[in-house]
């Protein structure tokens, strides 16, 4: 077959196999080639869910959720509700941080681990001392610079959560990034 740049390419595998009953059966296979890829815009992601054996993560993971859903379409922020156990607070609005430009801002990002659900909070690379708004046990979860580990479904916790997300999109607006 003659191959041109761009259109796919389909050939035709046969397999002759012998069946119990003695009769020869032939499977058919097409195997495309040279097939163009899609582009779409997309947030990839690396993780997927992996809560298995480990419900309570789903439903940590889902009360967080929640807690993003109504900021969905307020300004540019954009809810990406991906497959695989995971979630995303974005701003799609073009901005300009110390003379680079950027396509998109993060706000929250929730992501169901082994063993715990990761909640990302970006706001608080824009100012570190964000977390002093935020309670003790709240802060025991936070891991690194913006990721919190929440292991239990502790209403304090997610109380913590959703107020985080609040003064998050309440700077984000101050600084015209929503």
């Amino acid at each position: 077959m003659a191959q041109s740049k761009g259109v796919a390419v389909k050939s035709v595998k046969k397999t002759a196999k012998k069946t119990v009953a003695g009769k020869t059966a032939v499977q058919k296979t097409v195997v495309k080639k040279n097939e163009p890829e899609k582009k779409e815009r997309t947030i990839s992601v690396k993780y997927a869910d992996k809560s298995a054996g480990q419900p309570e993560l789903l439903k940590i993971f889902t009360a967080i959720q929640r807690m993003m859903i109504p900021y969905d379409q307020k300004g540019s922020l954009v809810f990406h509700a991906a497959t695989g156990g995971q979630a995303h607070l974005v701003s799609h609005k073009t901005i300009e941080i110390e003379g680079r430009k950027r396509k998109e801002m993060w706000l929250v990002s929730v992501m169901i681990q082994k063993g715990y659900v990761a909640f990302h909070y970006l706001p608080v690379y824009m100012n570190p001392s964000m977390e002093k708004l935020f309670s003790p046990a709240f802060i025991e979860c936070l891991k690194g610079k913006a990721c919190f580990h929440i292991r239990k479904m502790d209403p304090v916790i997610l109380a913590e959560v959703e107020k985080a997300i609040q003064i998050g999109y309440e700077a984000y607006q101050k600084k015209e990034w929503v």
